[in-house]
């Protein structure tokens, strides 16, 4: 996993952008109007997720279209399947210690 990745999903307007891109390509222009920032600011963050392997560009004549790499996001989602399953076993855990507290509460004589 490519510390990189991290590094450029943790800026909120980098999340945001790649949110929107899920959906499809998009133009700075576009991707500026949506998020509601200067033209200059969403270029400047494309260009970390550009320079992060997480987005590409597509020209078609004058205009840049940019969309969405997958196999950043399936190495990102295959490192963080080792740790799910660490977590789901945890949380199962948790989850019989939980009843068997409430199990003990209800076979307890009141008072």
């Amino acid at each position: 996993m490519d510390i990189n990745t991290f590094s450029a999903l943790s800026e909120p307007n980098r999340l945001r952008i790649v949110e929107l891109l899920l959906h499809g390509p998009l133009t700075v222009g576009d991707i500026a109007d949506r998020l509601q920032l200067r033209q200059p600011q969403a270029s400047k963050h494309l260009r970390v997720l550009l320079e992060a392997g997480l987005v590409e560009v597509q020209a078609d004549a004058n205009r840049r279209h940019y969309k969405l790499r997958l196999e950043p996001f399936q190495a990102m989602d295959t490192w963080l399947d080792s740790y799910r399953r660490i977590w789901n076993e945890r949380f199962d855990a948790l989850e019989l210690y939980l009843q068997k507290l409430q199990a003990k509460d209800h076979n307890k004589p009141s008072d």
